[in-house]
């Protein structure tokens, strides 16, 4: 039953009846239907908008509503989530894209006085763009807004990788909720229902990168910099969402907390990165990894690197003791083009070889640096594109398979080094051999040691 404020609007279906052509309508009713009817994985949909959904919450969801008191207008949302929680209401205005087709700014702009016209404490946008997180909207001129209704963004990626991850995870309970999940996860990754990963750079980073190779430098204000950079921010996401279900885990972006709490100061602080040095990066965090992951674009070199940093094992004496531990680890084919970068303590200078010839001769980690104790390894593919890194697709069809490569290969075979846990002395093994008696007597020892 439809609320009384809303003059149109059907509840979301799992089977809805809408004309073949209606991809968007389909998709946006089936979705919310599997929000109303699914427990686990609406709890942490709306989780992720700040919006707790508990075990005596009621949820509901229409499509296409029209308010009673709404002005005459071609715009229709997709659809309203109601969420009940006692005696409060959250509720929340849809609006979803499918395909190719992409947000319109002035559009959710409309979707925000409308939802604050009638109450509605948000807007939820569901398009293949991709949002770091969902309140770092991908339209620029959104994120911009002073609007206080805030627009929050899933991409269908993202909502299909939720489902993967709770299956993967035995996440539901209930076993009919986990059939419609599995249905649900089936209809989403089929080609036909338009979902699609991040495929392909702007325009923008031909030029980009037709500057950079001839030895020019990125302007600090520029417009092609800045598309760029937000379509490296999509494409990061993208990557997290493809490594999830690789890995059953949830693979996150790590940003200061300055960038979570501000996104325009991470593009600001981000594009002067890419202007000076003509790179992007990104670092994932994998649960229970050896550590974080490193991605890193060189626009000048044409390469992609993909590596970890490990702290080199304190209990081995030397540099070439510390190789043999972390080759240790390394088992199976390698990668040809498998470095290690040997990070010196100081100001000493690093020095990089092949993982093959350390492999060969651990020994090349002393040469030049006698005395010297390696205080980290970063280990690290790094793979020259040459002309496919300019081209639109072919650079994130590249990046896309380098990435879960190393991680594959090497990456999941890394541990961190810990320091042993102390040991009892022998010389005291009972509560008597470190009674104050005993501790005396041992000092006065030591004393008659010292003075001798």
């Amino acid at each position: 039953m439809k609320p009384d404020y809303l003059a149109q609007g059907e509840p979301a279906r799992l089977f809805p009846v809408l004309a073949t052509t209606s991809k968007e309508g389909r998709c946006t009713s089936i979705v919310l239907a599997c929000l109303v009817h699914i427990d686990e994985f609406a709890r942490e949909l709306l989780h992720s908008l700040g919006a707790r959904a508990g075990k005596r919450s009621r949820i509901e969801a229409f499509t296409e509503p029209v308010f009673r008191e709404q002005a005459p207008s071609h715009d229709r949302p997709d659809g309203l989530i109601v969420l009940q929680s006692g005696k409060s209401e959250w509720r929340a205005l849809v609006e979803a894209k499918v395909g190719n087709a992409t947000l319109d700014a002035d559009q959710v702009e409309r979707y925000r006085a409308l939802a604050k016209a009638h109450a509605i404490d948000c807007v939820i946008t569901i398009s293949n763009q991709f949002a770091t997180r969902p309140e770092s909207h991908p339209l620029p001129d959104i994120r911009k807004s002073r609007s206080r209704i805030p627009v929050f963004h899933w991409s269908w990626m993202y909502i299909l990788t939720i489902a993967d991850l709770q299956l993967a995870n035995d996440a539901v309970e209930d076993r009919d909720q986990v059939m419609l999940l599995r249905e649900l996860r089936r209809f989403l990754s089929h080609e036909s229902t338009g979902v699609r990963g991040f495929d392909r750079m702007p325009p923008e980073w031909s030029e980009v990168n037709r500057l950079v190779s001839a030895g020019g430098k990125i302007p600090s204000r520029s417009e092609d910099a800045a598309a760029v950079l937000g379509a490296w921010h999509q494409e990061s996401k993208d990557l997290s969402l493809i490594l999830s279900p690789q890995t059953e885990t949830r693979v996150t972006e790590r940003l200061a907390r300055k960038h979570m709490a501000d996104p325009a100061q991470r593009m600001k602080d981000e594009l002067a990165e890419l202007c000076q040095s003509a790179r992007l990066l990104s670092t994932f965090l994998i649960p229970d990894a050896a550590a974080p992951l490193d991605v890193v674009a060189d626009l000048a070199r044409r390469t992609v690197d993909v590596g970890m940093t490990l702290r080199a094992p304190e209990d081995r004496k030397s540099s070439r003791a510390r190789m043999t531990w972390l080759l240790r680890q390394l088992k199976g084919e390698m990668p040809d083009d498998l470095q290690i970068r040997l990070n010196l303590p100081g100001r000493s200078e690093a020095t990089q070889f092949a993982c093959k010839d350390l492999a060969a001769e651990p020994g090349l980690t002393e040469q030049g640096k006698a005395g010297l104790q390696v205080a980290s390894f970063h280990v690290f593919i790094s793979r020259r594109l040459g002309g496919r890194f300019t081209q639109q697709v072919n650079f994130i069809s590249d990046l896309e398979t380098v990435v879960p490569e190393f991680y594959r290969a090497v990456g999941q075979s890394l541990s961190v080094w810990q320091k042993a846990a102390p040991k009892i002395k022998a010389e005291r093994e009972t509560a008597d051999d470190v009674s104050v008696e005993a501790l005396t007597e041992a000092a006065a020892a030591d004393a008659g040691d010292a003075e001798q």
